[in-house]
């Protein structure tokens, strides 16, 4: 009997050990379809999702969602915000913005483009206006361009009213209000806290520091900028009147008539602009669809009108350059020593940049975007040394301009063959600056005694909780002063002007790029387009010399190069989405958002200029001046 129970007990635990192997074994094979068939997808979204199937008659939807800026930000964790929509300052690239037109405008297939502006951020004056030609040259080719948006802000309306017809909602209003602004103050609240900031700078018109130790802005100041704002306003007006073929000088006047004019209209604020002819038509966009399909067709799959969403199509349409060609190299942001990501300046990484660009013979020439307010002297001047080196090498290179190039942005544009600024760049700024804070009167509020031995005065000779040292600011002061007469001896010798001259022009002072121009701090107005084709033009000047091709050049931007994983997340997690599943992107949601913004960050203005102070004052290294413009670009 024994001997029965166990040969069962055998024979069922021999079936069970089959089943859990068999099990194990179907897990497995299922386990690995499954990552297979993801593999497979990753891939086919990689390599064959891009082509497009655009149709004849098809219009182009240029929905543009974000800020327009130079270059995006190539991090993992901004590209899932973006992509998800979770972060508000995802981002349009001008060059993909201007490439995509200029693609479409020879397309047989696009017969139009619907711009939707809802979500647009906008940016700086200069981008606006290159945005701005560009659409200009889709309209030259034969191809109307259709702008609708609910409300339109003065960024927004820019890019509109170079559009053939302006529809605005019913319900709508255009926000149109000039230029300029006020800022806070802090003085009298830090002598309140008991808190000195030690304000070092030379420079009258240098004015980035002024919120931290005046009550109410500087004459000089003002003066720098009401000449710079009304010089960007009279652009803006232009381009949109000239645009609209509204009479000179209207929007303002306009906006001198409020509110009367919208008492006039019973408070329909898109009636009234409609009576001024800032736009053309007042339609909901379900009303704007159906007029599309009738006029375009219908896509039978969507159930809407014939139509392709722009980075898709951009996607499709582009081309890798190969071979010689001129390099473009990016510099937005603030300017650091080290190494940066995209949207920040790093002195060591730019500069190899260009040392790469440099030493790759396909590279004929270099032409370097420069849309920086400044930040490091030392990051600056590793960056405009690298530029001269490529000069020495027999690389031409070529400076353009974009919303902002001042301080050390225009700093690490002195080393150019040629300078090219928009006539609405903020430039200038010569001027230097550094800012010890201290808080002596607080501890002494507080209770707080600071005593120690040191072996030295200089040990220690910076430190907050104690007035400044008179030898400290000594020592500043005059690492401050030498750094202004290297600047302005840079500047005297790149522009062939003698240090006078300069001194005149510097003191910290903006300009815009008319205004530089003028003044030969900048060599010609142009936007990018026009620093190519100089770039261009001085290689066939060398003749055998330079290029060794008949046809014009290409252009390749030459940046931080992005991992597998950030292009996939960058271009096809939009498209992915049936395939990871709502519950994956949901983790992914959270790995994306995980780090909180800091609190300080959500201040509004007060917020903004304590993170500003906070990056100025980052390097504790002695010494460490810093050439920043703090320049508040418009519109």
């Amino acid at each position: 009997m024994l001997s029965h129970i166990t040969q069962s007990y055998r024979a069922l635990s021999t079936g069970v050990h089959k089943v859990v192997e068999w099990t194990l074994r179907a897990l497995r094979v299922v386990l690995g379809l499954s990552v297979l068939f993801y593999i497979g997808a990753m891939v086919w979204l990689l390599y064959f999702a891009d082509r497009v199937k655009v149709q004849d008659h098809s219009v182009l939807v240029l929905a543009l969602k974000g800020a327009l800026v130079e270059d995006a930000a190539t991090g993992l964790r901004e590209k899932l915000l973006g992509e998800m929509q979770l972060k508000p300052s995802s981002s349009v690239r001008l060059r993909d913005l201007t490439q995509t037109l200029e693609l479409a405008a020879k397309d047989p297939r696009i017969d139009r483009v619907l711009l939707k502006l809802d979500d647009f951020k906008g940016g700086g004056l200069v981008s606006l206006r290159e945005a701005a030609s560009a659409i200009e040259r889709f309209k030259a080719s034969g191809k109307p361009v259709l702008a609708w948006s609910a409300s339109y802000d003065q960024r927004q309306y820019y890019l509109a009213a170079h559009a053939s017809e302006i529809v605005l909602h019913p319900l709508g209003a255009v926000y149109v209000e000039g230029f300029g602004g006020q800022r806070n103050y802090y003085k009298d609240a830090l002598d309140k806290l008991g808190v000195e900031a030690n304000l070092i700078r030379v420079g009258q018109y240098k004015s980035a520091g002024e919120p931290f130790v005046l009550s109410a802005p500087s004459k000089q100041a003002l003066e720098a900028e009401a000449y710079a704002y009304d010089t960007l306003w009279k652009l803006y007006t232009d381009g949109v009147e000239k645009a609209r073929q509204l009479p000179a000088g209207s929007i303002t006047q306009r906006i001198d008539s409020l509110p009367g004019a919208l008492q006039a209209s019973k408070g329909d604020a898109a009636q009234m602009v409609k009576d001024w002819r800032w736009v053309d038509r007042l339609q909901t966009f379900e009303s704007v669809r159906e007029a599309l399909v009738k006029e375009v067709g219908v896509n039978p799959d969507t159930k809407s009108f014939r139509q392709v969403d722009w980075r898709s199509y951009l996607a499709s349409e582009q081309t890798k350059v190969k071979g010689e060609h001129i390099a473009v190299i990016v510099a937005e942001g603030q300017i650091g020593d080290g190494r940066a990501p995209v949207g920040a300046i790093g002195g060591l990484s730019t500069a190899d940049l260009v040392r790469e660009a440099t030493q790759d013979d396909d590279v004929k020439a270099i032409v370097l975007r420069v849309n920086s307010p400044g930040g490091s002297v030392l990051g600056s001047e590793l960056i405009r040394d690298q530029l001269r080196l490529a000069r020495e090498q027999g690389k031409p290179v070529v400076v353009s301009m974009g919303d902002v190039a001042a301080s050390g942005g225009y700093w690490i544009s002195l080393a150019a063959d040629t300078v090219l600024a928009d006539p609405a760049t903020i430039t200038g700024s010569i001027g230097v600056f550094t800012m010890l804070p201290t808080a002596q009167g607080l501890m002494g509020k507080l209770g707080i005694n600071t005593a120690g031995h040191r072996t030295t005065w200089l040990a220690g000779a910076y430190d907050p909780r104690q007035a400044l040292d008179p030898r400290m600011r000594a020592l500043m002061q005059a690492n401050i002063d030498h750094i202004y007469a290297e600047f302005v001896a840079k500047t005297a010798t790149a522009r062939q002007m003698n240090v006078a001259q300069v001194d005149a022009l510097g003191q910290g002072r903006i300009w815009t790029g008319a205004q530089a121009q003028e003044r030969k701090l900048v060599d010609r107005l142009g936007d990018f387009n026009d620093a190519v084709n100089e770039a261009r033009s001085l290689l066939a000047k060398r003749g055998p010399t330079g290029s060794s091709t008949a046809a014009p050049l290409p252009i390749r931007y030459l940046g931080p190069k992005a991992s597998f994983i950030e292009v996939f997340i960058e271009r096809y997690l939009p498209k992915a989405q049936w395939l990871f599943g709502d519950a994956q992107l949901q983790w992914l949601q959270v790995l994306a958002v995980s780090g909180a913004a800091s609190p300080v960050a959500q201040l509004g203005g007060l917020g903004d200029d304590l993170l500003w102070l906070q990056g100025v004052l980052s390097q504790s290294q002695p010494f460490a001046t810093v050439a920043h413009c703090m320049c508040q670009v418009a519109p």
